[in-house]
């Protein structure tokens, strides 16, 4: 099959994903506890809208909106026996909007987790995952994505049944984990490791996603490419700020401006495939867009650039990173310090 996410990436620099899909469809009227992949063919009207505006705002990638569309985690809306309708209608929502674009857009098949704990220390096997992984990808190929993309997943046990499950669909295949302030997942992956799987599956790209803030995931990042075979596709899809309970609600306390710091630091670190997770409005994308398109290569950001210029890196994560941002400091000495707000607008 084409790989067109290969030869998209042959022809530009950096790529630009989407921005938050479950922040975002709150906005739109989505109620907490409600299944938003029920929404495909619900509100298909509002999950096209939300597509359409990351494209305007800059998108050369977007993810479908079926985050939980594995049968497991459907059950939990008594909707486990719809899930290649569900998973088709939300692929068939972004391929609609991609094609009517006017320009080269592709679409992500977006694959979380299944929310159960695999063997041996939960009661999920390797190969029921892998038929629910594949269950979904299957449906989600059907529909027209162009990539498999595995997010936000914890456990080893669980990236590989992924990854088997999508790879039956014959399409190149992501995955993006989510690391915490100690530097790895919920589960205790490193971004180092991750990239051994990445590279032991031949996996399209990995990196990471979520997490607690754009300081945070640009230090794993920065530790995942130290790792990572140089020719490895990085991504980078960090959550737009910190969240705060404001007035009943979580919000995301990250600017237009910092988004767009995010993004040169992101690119400096390594990554070639940029966007926004939680939080991340099509406002904040635009301004995303235009940083990328503004991008001035500079040297591999160290801990003060980072901490002056996104916010604090947690001490966990400092000490897992191994000293890599502090040596990427000592590897670039004698360059001029860049104050990116300043030198760069959104």
């Amino acid at each position: 099959m084409t790989n067109r996410l290969a030869d998209l990436l042959s022809r530009r620099p950096y790529l630009l994903a989407d921005g938050a899909t479950g922040s975002n469809l709150f906005e739109m009227g989505l109620v907490s506890g409600d299944a938003p992949e029920l929404w495909n063919v619900d509100h298909p009207d509002r999950i096209r809208l939300l597509h359409q505006r990351f494209v305007d705002a800059g998108a050369d990638l977007i993810l479908t909106n079926t985050f939980g569309g594995t049968r497991y985690r459907l059950k939990l809306h008594s909707a486990e026996n719809r899930v290649r309708e569900l998973n088709r209608a939300a692929a068939q929502l972004a391929r609609s909007v991609a094609d009517a674009s006017g320009r080269e857009v592709l679409v992500a098949g977006s694959i979380g987790p299944t929310g159960e704990i695999m063997q041996p220390l939960g009661p999920l096997s390797f190969e029921d995952a892998r038929a629910a992984f594949a269950e979904q990808a299957a449906a989600l190929a059907e529909g027209g994505a162009d990539v498999m993309w595995i997010e936000t997943l914890s456990s080893r046990e669980e990236v590989e049944a992924a990854i088997a499950g999508a790879e039956s669909t014959g399409l190149p295949v992501v995955s993006t984990l989510s690391f915490d302030t100690n530097g790895r997942t919920m589960m205790s992956l490193t971004p180092a490791e991750l990239a051994g799987i990445a590279q032991q599956h031949h996996l399209a790209a990995c990196g990471s996603n979520c997490g607690v803030g754009p300081a945070e995931l640009v230090a794993s990042v920065l530790n995942l490419s130290a790792a990572a075979d140089p020719s490895m596709v990085i991504v980078a899809k960090a959550n737009c700020g910190i969240p705060q309970y404001v007035n009943g609600a979580i919000r995301y306390d990250g600017t237009p401006e910092l988004m767009a710091s995010y993004v040169h630091l992101a690119i400096d670190a390594g990554a070639r495939i940029i966007g926004g997770c939680c939080g991340t409005s099509p406002e904040h994308l635009a301004a995303m867009r235009r940083a990328l398109d503004a991008h001035v290569p500079g040297p591999r950001p160290d801990a003060a650039v980072l901490e002056s210029t996104l916010g604090q890196i947690s001490t966990g994560a400092r000490a897992q990173l191994g000293g890599n941002l502090d040596r990427a400091a000592g590897s670039a000495s004698g360059a001029a310090p860049r104050t990116r707000r300043s030198r760069r607008t959104p």
